[in-house]
Formats: C-alpha cells, sequence, structure tokens
C-alpha cells in the first residue's frame, strides 16, 4: 500500500512496511486551522509530529484524533455512567477510521494535597502496607493501621500530615485592645464583622476589657475552646450556633479550607509549619512505627529513594510476601527504568514538575497487559537531558513493541529522529499552517526541504565567546541535595546551567538569587496568578486601549466591548466555555454553545472597528494583530515584542491558562527587555519551541548580552549550549546521586570533561553535523 502523498517538497512514501500493521485513516480534518486535511497513521509504530507552534500538530493530534477515541469511547457506557464521564465535543472531521482507544499522556503537574505522595499515587503504598501488615514484626494489625490517611494509622496530633500548623498568637491578637477597639487583627475578624459577633456577642467577655487584662481561663476561653453550645446564649445568639475558640475556628474554617486560598499572604504572617512532635514527620501512630521488617518501618521505607527500596525489597526472602514483592518490584522498577530513581516515595506529588508527571504516567503503562492502544504524547522531552531523553525513547519503543501505537508532539530533534514515521504539519502557523507539509520516515525527512528538515539539517557549531565583566562566587553551597558546591556565574554573558533532572540546577539558581545583593529579572517558570479570563490582551495592557477604540468608532459605552461587564455573553459570562463541576472528577470545560466561544453578547458584536467586530480583532494571532494596528504605536510596540520572544502564533484572547510554563516564561520576558545593566534569570525558556523559533530566542538573548545584561539560564536545549558563552554542569545524576559541578567552563571544552553528562551529550549532538567528529573551539 501507498503512503499519503505529502505537500510542499515532501515525498511519496513508498516503504509498504511502515503500514504492515494497518493505519489509522483521517479524511477531511478541519478542526480548528486544519486545512480539511487527509492522512493515515501506521498502527504499532511511532510517529512524531513536527512542525512550527501553531501549526496545527495538537488540533489533528488532540482535538481530533485523541478526541474522537475518548469521545466514541465513552458512547459505549451507559447513559447513566456518561454523565459522570468528561465530555469530548464532536472534533470536525469527515471521517476517522481504525481508530483505537486512546490514551491521552499530557505535560501536566499532578494536582494531590498533602496526603497524596509518589507512594498513594502509584498504587505502591498499598502493597507495602500489606506487605508489612502480613511479614513485619511485631504485628500491630491490618493494611488500615499502615495508612496515614484513615483513623486506624494515623497519627493523632497531627491527622497523618506529618506537620502542624501553629499559629502565632501575638500577631493575631493585639493584646493593648478590647473586642470592641479590634484586638482580633486577623482579616475578616474586624468589629462588626459576623465573625467577630462570635465572639462579641457571646456574654463570654467584656467587650471593653484589653485582651492584657484577661484572665488565664478567659484567655484561654477566646483562644483555645473546642467547638460547643453555649448553656447560657445571650440574646441575641442564633439557636444552632456554637462557640469556638479564635485558634481551632481559623484552622477550621480559613487554613485548612478553599478559604485559605484567599487569604495566602495573611495566613503567611501568623503561621508557622513545624514538624509534627509526636510522630516527627513520619505521619503515623507510634504502634505502628514499632512494626518492622528488617530494622526498618514503613515510614523508614518510604523515605528511600527508588533504588534504595529496590534494594531493601531484594533482601525479603519471606514465602508469604513473594507475590507482594514481585508486584511491588515491578512498579518501582518501571520508574527507575524510565529514569526516575531518584525519586522518594514520600514525595507529594504537589511538588513534581510536569515532566516528572508525565514519566510517572508511561511507567505506569509499560506494566500493563493492555494491547492495540493508541498512547498520545504532548512533547515528553520538555524539562528532560538528552541523557533523560535516552530513556524515554527506550520506554516509547517497549510500549510499541506490547503491540501500541504511539503519536507524540515533539520539537526535539533526537526524539523525531528515532520514529518510524514523521508527519510535519505547516507550512506556517495559525490560519497560514494547517495543512500535511510531509509525511514519511526520518530519512525521507532528511532529503525533503520542508521547514523542519531544512532546521534539522543546519550545521552546529560553537558560538563566538565573549568575555565576561566580572564573576559572582558561590562558596560550599548546601541547599537541597547540592553537596558543598563552589562556582562562579559570570557577568555580562551568557551562562547555561545544565544537568538531568533533579540534579540540583534549580536549586543552585535559587542559592544564587539569595545571595544577590542587586535587583535581577526572575523569568523562572513560577505561575503567574492566571486565570480562565486573563489573556496575553489583558496580561499586555491593551484590552482596555482596544475598547476605547470599538467605543470611540461607534459613538457607544467602552463597557459594551468588556467581557466582564456589559458585552458578556450572557451564558458563559465572558469565559468562553461552560464549566460543570463534577464533584471529585475534573470539571468538563466546553465552548459556550451560545458564543461559540466568542466571550460577547449579539450587541456588543454587532460593532465594527476597521471591518472587524471586537472578538474578530481578539481572535487574531499576535502576528497579524501586529499589522491590524499598524498605525497605533501604542500597541504595535508591546505586540512586536511578543513576536520577538517567539509568540507570535498566539491570539490575543487566548487563555492564559492553556500556555505552558516556557510560554508564560517568554511572555513575562516580553516586558523585560530592552533594559541594560541587569541579571536575568530563565528556566527552559525554549520548551515547546520549534527549532526556527529557538534561533529567534537565542538572538534575543545575545542582543540582551549586547545590551550590557548578564543572562544565565538553565536550559537543556543543546543548540542554547552551544551558543552560550559560559556552561555550569550540575550533576552527575539525580537526588542524592547528583548535587556536584561536574564542569564549569567554556562550552567547547565541556565534550572532554569525564563525568559530565552534558559534555557527553555534546560530543555525540555535534558529531552529527561534521565529517571529521566535533567542530573544535571557536568561529
Amino acid at each position: 500500500m501507498q503512503g499519503y502523498n505529502s505537500l510542499f517538497g515532501g515525498v511519496n512514501v513508498k516503504n509498504d512496511n511502515i503500514f504492515e500493521h494497518g493505519f489509522i485513516e483521517v479524511e477531511d480534518a478541519w478542526q480548528n486551522n486544519l486545512q480539511h486535511i487527509n492522512l493515515k497513521i501506521p498502527k504499532q509504530k511511532i510517529t512524531v509530529f513536527v512542525g512550527l507552534s501553531g501549526s496545527g500538530k495538537s488540533s489533528l493530534v488532540f482535538d481530533t484524533v485523541a478526541a474522537m477515541s475518548r469521545r466514541e469511547l465513552n458512547e459505549t457506557f451507559p447513559s447513566f455512567t456518561q454523565q459522570y464521564l468528561p465530555k469530548f465535543g464532536q472534533p470536525h472531521v469527515g471521517r476517522i477510521s481504525n481508530l483505537p482507544v486512546a490514551i491521552v499522556i499530557e505535560q501536566k503537574r499532578l494536582t494531590g494535597n498533602a496526603r497524596s505522595t509518589l507512594a498513594t499515587y502509584t498504587g505502591i503504598y498499598s502493597l507495602l502496607r500489606l506487605l508489612f501488615s502480613r511479614i513485619g514484626k511485631p504485628f500491630v494489625g491490618y493494611s488500615d493501621s499502615f495508612s496515614f490517611n484513615l483513623p486506624q494509622g494515623m497519627c493523632p496530633r497531627c491527622q497523618g500530615l506529618g506537620y502542624v500548623d501553629e499559629l502565632d498568637e501575638d500577631k493575631l491578637i493585639d493584646s493593648t485592645k478590647s473586642l470592641n477597639e479590634g484586638a482580633i487583627k486577623f482579616v475578616s475578624f474586624g468589629p462588626d464583622t459576623w465573625r467577630w459577633k462570635r465572639y462579641a456577642n457571646s456574654g463570654l467577655f467584656d467587650n471593653d476589657k484589653p485582651i492584657a487584662e484577661y484572665t488565664s481561663a478567659e484567655y484561654e476561653l477566646l483562644m483555645h475552646a473546642p467547638q460547643q453550645k453555649l448553656a447560657d446564649p445571650p440574646e441575641g445568639w442564633y439557636k444552632t450556633a456554637k462557640y469556638e475558640g479564635l485558634v481551632p475556628r481559623i484552622k477550621r474554617s480559613i487554613l485548612y479550607s478553599k478559604e485559605g486560598e484567599h487569604h495566602k499572604e495573611a495566613l503567611a504572617e501568623i503561621v508557622e509549619r513545624k514538624v509534627c512532635p509526636a510522630c516527627q514527620g513520619l505521619r503515623l501512630k507510634k504502634k505502628t512505627l514499632t512494626n518492622k521488617i528488617d530494622d526498618y518501618n514503613i515510614s523508614q521505607v518510604t523515605s528511600m529513594d527508588l533504588v534504595h527500596v529496590i534494594s531493601f525489597l531484594d533482601k525479603i526472602t519471606a514465602p508469604l510476601a513473594v507475590d507482594v514483592i514481585r508486584e511491588l518490584q515491578t512498579k518501582i522498577q518501571s520508574l527507575i527504568d524510565i529514569g526516575l530513581g531518584y525519586l522518594t516515595l514520600n514525595r507529594n506529588t504537589g511538588s513534581l514538575s510536569g515532566g516528572e508527571a508525565q514519566r510517572i504516567k508511561i511507567a505506569k503503562y509499560l506494566t500493563s497487559s493492555l494491547a492495540d492502544m493508541v498512547y498520545v504524547l504532548d512533547e515528553p522531552s520538555v524539562g528532560l537531558h538528552p541523557h533523560d531523553i535516552k530513556l524515554i525513547k527506550q520506554a516509547l519503543i517497549r510500549l510499541r513493541q506490547k503491540g501500541n501505537t504511539i503519536i507524540v508532539v515533539e520539537h526535539n530533534p533526537s526524539l523525531i529522529s528515532f520514529a518510524d514515521y514523521v508527519i510535519e504539519m505547516g507550512p506556517k502557523a495559525g490560519k497560514a499552517g494547517g495543512e500535511v507539509t510531509f509525511s514519511g520516515t526520518y530519512s525521507e525527512l532528511l532529503k525533503s526541504e520542508t521547514l523542519t528538515a531544512r532546521w534539522l539539517k543546519k550545521p552546529r557549531h560553537f558560538g563566538k565567546e565573549r568575555e565576561p565583566v566580572g564573576q559572582l562566587s558561590l562558596k560550599q553551597v548546601t541547599l537541597h541535595n547540592l553537596k558543598g558546591v563552589n562556582t562562579d556565574f559570570p557577568l555580562g554573558v551568557m551562562t547555561v546551567v545544565s544537568g538531568v533532572a533533579g540534579s540540583g540546577k534549580s536549586s543552585l539558581i535559587a542559592a544564587l538569587k539569595s545571595s544577590l545583593k542587586v535587583n535581577y529579572i526572575d523569568l523562572a517558570q513560577a505561575p503567574m496568578g492566571v486565570n480562565i479570563r486573563s489573556t496575553p490582551a489583558t496580561y499586555l495592557n491593551i484590552l482596555d486601549y482596544i475598547r476605547r477604540l470599538f467605543g470611540k468608532a461607534n459613538h457607544v459605552s467602552t463597557q459594551l466591548f468588556s467581557y466582564n461587564s456589559k458585552g458578556a455573553c450572557p451564558r458563559c459570562k465572558g469565559k468562553s466555555v461552560t464549566i460543570t463541576n463534577m464533584a471529585f472528577m475534573d470539571p468538563v470545560v466546553q465552548v459556550c454553545e451560545l458564543c461559540q466561544g466568542k466571550r460577547y453578547n449579539d450587541e456588543a458584536l454587532q460593532y465594527l472597528y476597521h471591518g472587524k467586530n471586537i472578538a474578530e480583532v481578539l481572535a487574531l494571532p499576535i502576528k497579524d494583530a501586529a499589522d491590524f494596528f499598524d498605525a497605533i504605536p501604542v500597541l504595535k510596540d508591546k505586540l512586536t515584542n511578543l513576536m520577538r520572544v517567539g509568540l507570535a502564533y498566539l491570539t490575543l484572547d487566548q487563555p492564559l491558562t492553556t500556555l505552558s510554563g516556557g510560554e508564560l516564561q517568554r511572555l513575562k520576558l516580553a516586558f523585560e527587555l530592552d533594559k541594560k545593566g541587569q541579571i536575568y534569570l530563565l528556566d527552559e525558556p525554549t520548551a515547546g519551541l520549534h527549532l526556527q523559533d529557538t534561533e529567534k530566542l537565542i538572538r534575543l538573548f545575545n542582543e540582551l548580552v549586547e545590551q550590557g545584561n548578564t543572562v544565565i539560564i538553565i536550559e537543556h536545549n543543546l543548540d542554547v549550549v552551544i551558543a552560550a558563552d559560559w556552561l555550569i554542569d550540575v550533576g552527575p545524576d539525580a537526588g542524592i546521586y547528583g548535587g556536584q559541578i561536574t564542569f564549569s567552563g567554556r562550552p567547547h571544552d565541556a565534550p572532554k570533561a569525564k563525568g559530565s553528562r552534558t559534555g557527553a551529550a555534546l560530543k555525540e549532538f555535534l558529531g552529527k553535523y561534521t565529517d571529521d567528529g566535533l567542530t573544535s573551539g571557536k568561529d
């Protein structure tokens, strides 16, 4: 069977063997910017989709193929069950044939509370509980007795959390004042508030008496009394109301509830988190902790990294434990094989990176007996060193060998090169994309002249190395896993900090921040406090200006063009989507059926500015918006800066909640351009970027240096590494196996450094681009 005839410089695939196991056939796909395309994806092969950001890769892979599979799978369940399942809209596609069940493995952090750990998330902890209840000595109870989430096992002092939150009562109360004078300083407890009335109207206190003059009994009653009904409630006291001391009340109703999210700053002022004095952070009852296997209790085992847990299990020979041990070893070894051996079992899931979370999910499926599935992955290389990427490759190959189809959206050359089949989307982004510009094998891609092929074939060499103008020195750094590190950061140049995931790079930068005596521009991938109403237009502070343009042109109120005010769609209230909460499941998010995601009502949409309504203007990609507002410098300049950081493909109204960490970081960078004498700190800014856009970002970094700035970047991308003036490699491995400086110097010297993972990766990387091995030295 002949393969799909690709366009724009592609080739005919004549290798019938690619389709030996059949294919998934997509006919007439027109989701988002897809241009009514047809294509075939080989089954039981690894297919990588490449192309510019915004070219249509995700629209085809996630919004069409995966969405159709998940939608049709849900329809096989009874209608009663379907109401509890996530809803997937009907993709805009003519037909998809031979479609297996899809499992989507996204780059998404695991949402977990304080009780969720790596061990509980993976099911490993349930097996450990069973193991200790069977063969641990002395016998203290069955499996539930080892759970820190159940009353049978949890420490009664901290309720199984391992820590206690102590309130600083001196910061909570102004003892020189009375209740009527506002003695309770915490927000929402001021005079005449409903919470204040629970104390002032209780009849228990003299409301004009300063707290300092309270007897010990009165102070205890005010601050620490447990929840109780009043024996003789005064007039005006609610019949069903209960009295409760200030400290337990704040803990129960604010600190440990959703309301605490609204009072984070206020709580930070009065709360100090301490290791539980009763269990010393081990979460369990003292009796449970007496139960041991080979002198280790269950909490001591969960504090081990995975490599040491395997060693612990290997020594257990009790016949009663054989089956449990085998199951534990299988689960844990799959995590080690994918490069996560440095993680401890008690690691909180909320602290795991998106890349770590994705690898945990991949490892879970490696032990599954299911076959003929289609696994869909979103940039599994993000956040990973080339050394770690090799482990991802091995894992994906194992999944394929079990008879599964693997579909990957990816920019990393290393993951593109190992694919059985490559499909490129393009030729450009947005409306100028949405077509298949190539389909075939990797070797055939290199023979083509598509955008990705040209960038893959581009020669690589070290950049011109600039001389520093000074340095920042760090001495004996021991933060987290760093082992007494000494290193220097040169000033006035571009420095890359590299190393495998978990090696200590972020800890090193954190130590650098704490030592800086000058201001710096921190562009790390930290949350920006965005919500579904936040867009590039609101972040750039240009939406108000655009609203004024519409109001002036049409002689109407500017409020009509606010989706948070008069102009909002009555159904979605300007959010563009409707959100249905599903109790303990993830909420279901659907495009608003009334406004079709435009956010605005019909009245607002009837007014035009230069031939477009407000929704059409906000739907413009940044590049097109810059052309549209070409005559308005205040808008043009801000949009141009977004293009400079590689975000030309975003639309003005794209929710910032849909952006990756790398995209949010570049959005922040756009606000900090054209400054001098600054220290810029960035964390993997190339995440999610095509090779062409990575080159643009490197040029931008060089511009910042030429303007007199220092640029320090945590990065794995080898194109960025060879463009740097200085390289600091942390390692050699992750967790307790890392935390050392394995190389510090000019990047061109790194391949010669023994023990440097980045040096070894550079040697292999550059060796592919020359006939006689490495390029040497400088330009």
